[in-house]
């Protein structure tokens, strides 16, 4: 009996193609293949975290040559873009708003309600970015959260140092951030927003399935940090490594920083996997049959970071998002007891053998050590 092409999750680390078209491509497929597989509908939508800058160009291409051909409808889709500048209009040529219009929204059947991009003009920007958190919660989740990275390995406005456990926030902007982004403000460094409000890294990482697109050699460092490396604040995208089903995919280039080996052994899974008749999919287990809108907390003063739990059968790791606040009672604690100083002589067994000698020291007698000059233990 032929084996039939199933989901392996050992093959769903990194994916490594020829250039970016490829891997754009190679992304673009995937994402159709999930969102048909989906099947969605008016009551249980494909839920998309969504990218901008350079990175998701040419993915965002090939999802509209393919919805331009029959293949994918985003009908039924529900957006969520990770970042948005503040301070900028939203029709500013380089606002994130317009960004996705140009490249994406207006080429694509996908409803304006279902779009959900933060407002970096907002009167409130916490209580904006708490909302949008409770938005994400409402539609269920995300189900797949697409992200490219910066060459300092930032997800999202993630910058280094960002909390592995962060949630939407405002942000301030590195230097090295600024400085890559100017060249879509003529390269002018005072025109480029100082802040915007973000996803955090928990955000995505609660999404059931991640997929990023790194290509380039000006981020093969940051690529090797976080395939290579530990899990660091510094290199945020490292903390996909905790996800349990992450795809990345990247060219050729990007991999200049990675050990020969590593990259042998990636493909060589790929290429075991394939001939197998393996596919990309998600496992059975992980896959959503159906997803209900969460209730939604409309109080932002009481929407806090959730607390850990472990996840269900399904995966739907988003309840825990938005959970009520940590009480006193909750960290509370036994004291730490009172320490009393003693003498380190009373830390050795006393046996009470003769005035002055006592046995210690694991049977020693104490009274019968020899004393010797320094000198004698040197030899001449």
């Amino acid at each position: 009996m032929p084996l039939q092409p199933r989901a392996n999750p050992l093959c769903r680390r990194l994916i490594i193609r020829e250039d970016p078209d490829a891997a754009s491509t190679y992304i673009a497929d995937y994402i159709v293949e999930r969102i048909n597989g989906f099947e969605p509908t008016p009551e249980k939508p494909f839920v998309l975290g969504l990218p901008t800058g350079s990175s998701p160009v040419l993915i965002y291409k090939r999802l509209v040559e393919r919805h331009k051909k029959g293949d994918i409808s985003f009908k039924d889709v529900v957006t969520f873009n990770m970042d948005e500048y503040v301070g900028i209009p939203r029709d500013h040529p380089e606002s994130y708003h317009s960004f996705m219009w140009k490249h994406f929204f207006s080429h694509v059947d996908v409803s304006p309600s279902n779009i959900h991009i933060l407002d970096g003009n907002a009167p409130d920007l916490e209580a904006e970015c708490a909302a949008y958190e409770a938005a994400i919660r409402a539609a269920g989740g995300i189900e797949l959260f697409l992200g490219g990275i910066g060459p300092d390995g930032h997800i999202a406005f993630n910058e280094p140092g960002s909390s592995l456990t962060s949630r939407t926030r405002v942000k301030t902007l590195a230097y090295d951030t600024i400085l890559a982004n100017s060249r879509f403000f003529g390269n002018d460094l005072e025109k480029v927003p100082r802040m915007a409000l973000s996803v955090g890294v928990q955000t995505v990482m609660d999404a059931r399935e991640v997929v990023i697109i790194i290509t380039g050699a000006h981020k093969a460092l940051a690529l090797q940090k976080c395939i290579e490396g530990g899990v660091n604040h510094m290199w945020t995208l490292s903390a996909l490594q905790l996800h349990p089903h992450p795809l990345i995919v990247v060219d050729e280039d990007a991999t200049l920083e990675l050990q020969v080996k590593t990259v042998k052994y990636f493909k060589s899974i790929e290429s075991v996997a394939s001939g197998l008749g393996f596919g990309q999919g998600l496992p059975a287990t992980a896959r959503a049959s159906s997803r209900k809108p969460l209730p939604i907390q409309t109080d932002p003063a009481t929407i806090a970071a959730p607390k850990s739990v472990a996840a269900s059968g399904d995966r739907r790791r988003v309840d825990s998002i938005l959970q009520s606040p940590t009480t006193a009672e909750e960290l509370m604690r036994a004291p730490t007891p009172e320490l009393v100083p003693d003498r380190m002589s009373s830390r050795i067994e006393d046996g009470g053998v003769g005035a002055g000698v006592g046995i210690g020291l694991k049977g020693l007698v104490v009274g019968d050590l020899e004393n010797e000059r320094m000198g004698a233990r040197v030899g001449v």
